[in-house]
């Protein structure tokens, strides 16, 4: 499956309400495990960002639909998606180049 950086940046809301950040990293393992994705790590990080969570997800559209259902429950003010490649993806990738 493939695998997505995300880089969000906490609300106001979600600062006010810090506390019970594990409740919402565990409603968020679960809409993606509804959405057949999975929350593979979330870090908490000092920087740009607040937390940066690593998701693997079968296409971009299951991403981006789980993605837009989080950001309605206004925990984040920004977030950013990368799409990550394995060590493995890239060698069949170079491997096909020309």
């Amino acid at each position: 499956m493939p695998t997505y950086i995300r880089l969000l940046r906490y609300s106001d809301q979600a600062m006010k309400d810090f506390k019970h950040m594990r409740d919402k990293v565990a409603a968020a393992r679960k809409a993606y495990r509804d959405a057949g994705a999975e929350l593979k790590q979330v870090f908490v990080v000092m920087g740009q960002y607040d937390l940066v969570a690593v998701v693997e997800a079968p296409n971009d559209e299951t991403l981006a639909k789980v993605a837009l259902a989080r950001a309605a429950t206004g925990d984040f003010r920004s977030t950013e998606t990368m799409r990550a490649f394995t060590e493995e993806e890239v060698a069949k990738i170079v491997a096909a180049l020309p």
